[in-house]
């Protein structure tokens, strides 16, 4: 992207805006200053917009059309991809392409074959698994949670229980589903001290059952081993090819010609047992603890046709070992392939691994940057990078917070609770480094929309910052537009990397904003000092003037004291000419005009003039406006206040201060002049800095609204013409 035009309309009180962008190798950043509630957020969720592909508009006007057209050299539509907004703060972001910067893109493509391969064989057991256990997902914690306690160990899961899928044992319970057991509210009730001692009643009778059988063995031969046997006989063919069998009592021994005569044996010794009118009796006191509610019942059912389970819900994690035991003897060859492909593909998912721990990553370069740069009582350190590739996990770090005599690793939430919310805002700026490092990695070409991302921080972080975008904006790929209202931050950046024909401020018109390349970035006194012929840097230059004075000469100085006088009223003030001033800036500032016109004209007539004339042009960010208006401002307040208490005296220090301290105590129970000691207030609030400004200290005034003094030296215009009614 070489050029960005904007056409914007009605974009969240953006009522219109259009510049061109002219970025190029050199110039590839630009910086726009705008005071609060001019443009800058609007324009920064304008753009957000783009960047996840949602429409704009104006959310108090929403009947007006809203046009948004970002448009590059070759007047396409910018995409979705190439913007990314950076907003002052947001503690829930977290760039979703921190992985993609862990490990080199050979060693990815390497990982991603194998594991793909593990992957699908996986996921040919997992379809397998879904129709014997009845549940939808979550078969793998499933798995995990029942060979190893713990949820995210499948395929150790899986190694361990090989000799178990070996054996010639057949599965008991690959018929019973593992949901109707295993469910939230079956397993709250499986696990109450009631049901516990009941299912101890009847696994107790029914053990004396067993024990006393003809044919079963307690522990060894049951009632599901036998049917389980009787079925792989005849499947096998045994009777068929004229084969008996004996079952032996402890005093004689039966033989079993057929297949009939052996289901006949095994089917009325289990009528024997679980007929059994005691061992009726403990199931009924079961039964009724099973009709509590419509869940509850469901699993009544399915015990009244599956009471082969009722004596392993006992042991709860135990049967569950059984059930999946089961499942996997059933499908033992899906088992085994994934299990082979796993075994291969591990020797080569380690060798990857090795070799990810020892090369430096990108990844280990955000935290090195990050450490390095911002100043916060913690450091942070890569604790998962072997994970990542192997259980797809989510890169994670530690937070290693430390003081002068020690260090402990503190987990993100707790850390949380003890940072400041500039240190807080450190950790955001985390997450964006590694968003914008992984773009560069992808080498996708991105504009950066970077919203007041430094406001809040202290001076050395905020220096921290600028760094990064210095960074940023020495990459071919990226753009930036810088926005901010703090001009002591814009002018710095201006100072740094962003070229000064780059380096744009707002205006307000009443058709809408205007962007124009900004004044004042080097020194506005050198500005005004060139264009001391217009009468309002005449007037602007006076504190910076009045400033050199006290460093040079002291406040006893003639000079000095005749500014005083043009800045507020003292005796001498209705008599200072033009003349009076121009001969002021010969002695300060070896300023002499070839020609000079009005020098009989009244200083405080040139403040007012000027003055009037602010109030009636569009809002703009020009310096020279906002120091006159708040010199007029002083002297429209001390005027109205001499004319209204007279004070005795002559007041040589903090004037205006000590003037509205003395309207305030004359009139402070009088209702009706309530609304002009809160005016007079105002003036004391808004206007000591400006009159007082200097050539080191000028960003506060211009990022304060031209609204808000407008404002203010109407309303003392209106206080003056009611005191003269």
């Amino acid at each position: 992207m070489r050029r960005l035009k904007l056409k914007l309309n009605n974009c969240y009180g953006i009522k219109k805006l259009e510049y061109i962008f002219n970025f190029s190798e050199t110039g590839n950043t630009f910086a726009i200053y705008a005071p609060n509630g001019v443009m800058k957020t609007s324009f920064a969720k304008t753009f957000n917009d783009v960047s996840n592909g949602a429409t704009s508009s104006d959310m108090m006007f929403s009947k007006r059309e809203t046009t948004r057209e970002l448009k590059n050299e070759d007047d396409k539509d910018i995409s979705e991809k190439e913007v990314f907004v950076i907003e002052p703060y947001n503690q829930d972001f977290r760039s979703e392409k921190i992985s993609t910067l862990l490990v080199n893109k050979a060693l990815k493509e390497n990982y991603d074959r194998t594991y793909l391969n593990i992957e699908a064989e996986k996921d040919k057991l997992l379809i397998e698994l879904k129709s014997l256990s009845g549940l939808r997902d979550k078969i793998e914690e499933e798995i995990s949670y029942a060979f190893t306690s713990e949820p995210d160990r499948f395929f150790d899961s899986l190694v361990r229980i090989e000799k178990e899928i070996l054996d010639e044992t057949e599965p008991l319970y690959s018929d019973i589903l593992y949901k109707a057991v295993y469910n939230e509210k079956t397993l709250a009730f499986l696990r109450t001290k009631d049901f516990q001692k009941k299912i101890e009643q009847y696994i107790r009778k029914y053990d004396e059952l067993i024990e006393g059988s003809k044919y079963f063995k307690r522990g060894v031969f049951n009632h599901n081993n036998a049917s389980i046997i009787a079925k792989s006989l005849m499947d096998n063919g045994f009777f068929k090819a004229n084969h008996s069998l004996f079952l032996n009592t402890k005093s004689e021994k039966n033989e079993i010609h057929t297949q009939e005569e052996l289901e006949k044996v095994i089917e009325d010794e289990k009528e024997a047992i679980l007929n059994n009118k005691e061992l009726l009796a403990a199931f009924e006191e079961l039964d009724n603890k099973l009709k509590a509610n419509k869940e509850l019942r469901e699993f009544r059912d399915y015990l009244l046709l599956n009471q082969k389970i009722l004596p392993e819900l006992n042991n709860l994690e135990s049967f569950r070992q059984k059930l999946w035991l089961s499942y996997l003897k059933t499908r033992k060859e899906f088992y085994f392939n994934l299990l082979g492909v796993y075994s291969r593909g591990k020797d080569e998912l380690n060798k990857i691994i090795k070799r990810a721990k020892t090369e430096t990553t990108h990844w280990i370069n955000v935290i090195r940057i990050f450490n390095e740069r911002f100043s916060v009582p913690f450091k942070l350190e890569m604790v998962n990078q072997e994970d990542v590739i192997l259980k797809k996990d989510v890169p994670s770090i530690d937070f290693v917070f430390s003081d002068s005599k020690e260090e402990v690793r503190v987990d993100k939430s707790k850390l949380l609770n003890v940072l400041s919310s500039g240190e807080k805002r450190a950790l955001y700026i985390l997450n964006i480094i590694f968003e914008v490092e992984a773009r560069k990695e992808e080498k996708q070409e991105t504009l950066f929309i970077v919203d007041d991302v430094a406001d809040s921080f202290d001076y050395k972080n905020k220096y921290a910052i600028i760094e990064y975008l210095m960074d940023i904006s020495e990459s071919e790929i990226f753009k930036q537009i810088i926005l901010t209202h703090n001009f002591d931050f814009f002018r710095t950046i201006s100072s740094r990397f962003v070229r000064r024909e780059q380096c744009l401020i707002t205006d307000k018109t009443d058709e809408g904003l205007e962007l124009r390349e900004a004044p004042y970035l080097r020194s506005p006194f050198k500005h005004m000092k060139k264009h001391l012929e217009k009468e309002i840097m005449l007037i602007a230059a006076m504190p910076f003037a009045r400033n050199i004075v006290e460093y040079t000469k002291g406040t006893e100085d003639v000079d000095y004291l005749k500014l005083t006088s043009m800045l507020h009223i003292k005796e001498d003030t209705a008599n200072i000419c033009k003349k009076d001033l121009l001969k002021v800036y010969e002695n300060v500032l070896s300023y002499k005009p070839e020609t000079i016109t009005d020098e009989s004209k009244k200083i405080v007539e040139i403040i007012f003039e000027n003055a009037d004339r602010c109030c009636k042009s569009a809002e703009c960010m020009d310096l020279e406006n906002k120091i006159v208006l708040s010199i007029a401002i002083r002297l429209k307040a001390e005027c109205f206040i001499i004319n209204r208490i007279c004070p005795a005296e002559e007041i040589h220090k903090n004037q205006t201060r000590q003037l509205i301290e003395q309207y305030k105590k004359k009139y402070s129970d009088n209702k009706e002049e309530q609304h002009n000691v809160k005016t007079l207030e105002l003036v004391n609030l808004m206007t000591p800095e400006n009159i007082h400004i200097n050539s080191f200290m000028y960003e506060p005034i211009l990022d304060m609204s031209e609204i808000h003094l407008k404002k203010l030296y109407n309303d003392l215009n209106g206080m003056m013409e009611s005191s003269v009614k």
